[in-house]
């Protein structure tokens, strides 16, 4: 199944739900540290609720850490982005891609978009900046699954 990526996250409520989201729909998630909060915080468990149990969570303690995993392991990357020209629902997703989202606050660095396989966009109306993290995760990752069945 892919996998749900998530780089440097700075607000412990969306991780929270996406970790509820993610045990709920059968799919990991990966977390690349240091994230702006600590992993054990109240608003993580809060927001997650009794799934935090029933979720499937690999930390890697930098990008440069999971970029060897992911070497290893041959996965895809695909950058969820604001800077993208393709459209989520016009891609072909794969059972083993990873899907990278970054930060709340700035996004990822340029040698992350160097390194992905694919970038995608979530279009939006003229002038919306963009959408919650959780929000973005559930439409991206509703669309590979329904296409892998």
């Amino acid at each position: 199944m892919p996998r749900i990526v998530l780089y440097q996250p700075d607000i412990p409520g969306n991780t929270g739900t996406i970790l509820r989201f993610a045990a709920c729909m059968g799919v990991g998630v990966d977390i690349i540290e240091p994230a702006g909060f600590r992993l054990d915080d109240k608003t993580l468990k809060r927001a997650g609720m009794d799934y935090l149990a029933l979720a499937s969570l690999m930390r890697h303690a930098s990008f440069e850490a999971f970029e060897t995993w992911r070497a290893e392991n041959q996965l895809r990357l695909v950058l969820i982005t604001t800077k993208a020209k393709t459209g989520y629902t016009d891609f072909s997703f794969r059972p083993d891609d990873l899907l990278l989202f970054g930060r709340e606050s700035a996004g990822v660095p340029q040698n992350v978009h160097d390194i992905s396989d694919a970038q995608l966009l979530i279009p939006m109306v003229e002038g919306a900046r963009s959408l919650n993290l959780a929000l973005s995760v559930s439409m991206v990752m509703g669309e590979a699954l329904r296409q892998i069945g």
